[in-house]
């Protein structure tokens, strides 16, 4: 099972400046562990406590995986996943 990760310009030090990487896992879980396995400390940025970063947002197919089942939710293969990291602002 092969997955798409794309990956913010912030996290591209973990992935020696790739844009997108390839990663395997039957959940967002299981794609992180396998991410960490080739490109340490990248978990700890997007996981704390078994659940995603505050300031770090998921995507499976354009969908945020917040509001399917979380780091829970199910991958197949060919699936996209993008993350991006939270924007705040304001005057």
């Amino acid at each position: 099972m092969a997955i798409d990760v794309r990956i913010p310009t912030i996290l591209r030090t973990y992935t020696d400046g790739e844009k997108a990487v390839t990663g395997e896992g039957e959940t967002i879980a299981a794609l992180f562990l396998d991410l960490e396995s080739r490109h340490a400390g990248i978990r700890d940025r997007l996981v704390d406590g078994g659940e995603l970063r505050r300031f770090v947002n998921v995507y499976l197919n354009d969908e945020d995986v917040r509001f399917l089942d979380g780091i829970a939710t199910k991958l197949a293969d060919g699936d996209s996943v993008t993350i991006l990291p939270a924007v705040a602002g304001g005057a």
